[in-house]
C-alpha cells in the first residue's frame, strides 16, 4: 500500500522529465520566482537612483541593459520588476482561482437556478474581449497595484468556473458519487472525497496557463498607463517609458518586452506540459 502513491506519481514524473521544453519552462519559473523574491540581494543597483550624466547609455559591463533617460540601471528595474509583474499575476490568479472555483462548484454541483444565473453572468463576462474588458475596469477604478490585481482577477474568474463547472458535472453523475449519496454521504463530504480531487489536474493547467495571460494583461494596462503607478518599476511600465526612445534607446524596450516574452513562455510551456502528463489517455 506505501508503493501506491510512489506508483501513481513515477509515471506523472517521467512524462514531466521527459520533455525538455517542459523543464526549460519549469526552470525558467523558478528563475523568476527567486528574482521577485531577492531582488535587493540580486540586482547590481538601486532601480531608483538617479544619475542623469548615464541616461540613455548603451549596454555595457557596468550596466548590462544599458541605462534609461534618467540614468537608471535598466537590468535592476527589470528585476524589481519582476516581482510587481509576477505579484500582481500571481495574487491576482489566485484570487480568481478561489472565487470561481467556488462559483464553479455551486453551479455544477447544485444546479437548478444557481447554475442558471451563474452560467448567465460568466457568459456575459465571456462577451467581452478580456483585454477590453481589463482596461474597462482599470479606467474606472484608477491605476494602482490593488486595483490592477482585482481587474485581472475579475476578467479571469470566468475561466475558472467554466472549468471547474465542467469537471463537477462530468463527475457528480458518476456511480461511485451516486453510491456515496445513497449511503448518506453529506454534500461537503462528496465535494472533498469524490469531486474536488478529481478537479483538481485540469485546475493545475487552467492555473499555469491563466498566469502567463495574467502577465501579458498587467504588461498591457501599465503600457497604457491604467496599470500600476509609472513610477513603480514593471515590466510593461518600463516598456511603456521606452516607447519614446525607440530610434534613440531601443534597448529599454527590447530588454523589458523580453522579460515579459519569456516569462509568458514559460508559463505556456510548464502548462502545455502539466496538461500532458495530467491526462489520463498520455499515460500507456
Amino acid at each position: 500500500m506505501t508503493e501506491l502513491p510512489y506508483a501513481r506519481r513515477a509515471p506523472f514524473l517521467h512524462r514531466i522529465a521527459r520533455n525538455r521544453l517542459v523543464l526549460i519552462g519549469f526552470v525558467i519559473i523558478v528563475f523568476l520566482i527567486i528574482l521577485a523574491l531577492f531582488p535587493n540581494q540580486i540586482a547590481p543597483h538601486d532601480p531608483d537612483e538617479l544619475n542623469m550624466k548615464e541616461a540613455l547609455n548603451p549596454p555595457s559591463l557596468e550596466a548590462p541593459f544599458g541605462t534609461d533617460r534618467y540614468g537608471r540601471d535598466l537590468l535592476s528595474r527589470i528585476i524589481f520588476g519582476t516581482r510587481v509583474s509576477l505579484g500582481i499575476a500571481f495574487a491576482a490568479v489566485g484570487i480568481a482561482l478561489i472565487v470561481g472555483s467556488i462559483l464553479g462548484i455551486i453551479s455544477g454541483y447544485i444546479g437548478g437556478t444557481w447554475d442558471i444565473v451563474i452560467s448567465r453572468l460568466m457568459d456575459i463576462l465571456f462577451s467581452f474581449p478580456m483585454l477590453l474588458l481589463a482596461i474597462a475596469l482599470a479606467a474606472m477604478m484608477g491605476p494602482g497595484i490593488e486595483n490592477a490585481t482585482r481587474d485581472i482577477a475579475i476578467v479571469n474568474i470566468p475561466f475558472f468556473a467554466r472549468v471547474v463547472r465542467g469537471s463537477t458535472l462530468a463527475r457528480r453523475e458518476l456511480e461511485y458519487v451516486q453510491v456515496a449519496r445513497v449511503v448518506g454521504a453529506r454534500h461537503g463530504r462528496i465535494l472533498s472525497r469524490h469531486i474536488l480531487p478529481n478537479i483538481v489536474s485540469p485546475l493545475i493547467v487552467q492555473t499555469s496557463i491563466t498566469i502567463a495571460y495574467a502577465i501579458l494583461t498587467e504588461a498591457s494596462l501599465s503600457y497604457l498607463g491604467l496599470g500600476v503607478d509609472i513610477l513603480t518599476p514593471t515590466w510593461g511600465n518600463i516598456l511603456n517609458e521606452g516607447r519614446a526612445y525607440l530610434q534613440q534607446a531601443p534597448w529599454i524596450s527590447i530588454f523589458s518586452g523580453m522579460a515579459i516574452m519569456v516569462a509568458v513562455l514559460a508559463f505556456n510551456l510548464a502548462g502545455d506540459g502539466l496538461r500532458d502528463a495530467l491526462d489520463p489517455r498520455m499515460s500507456q
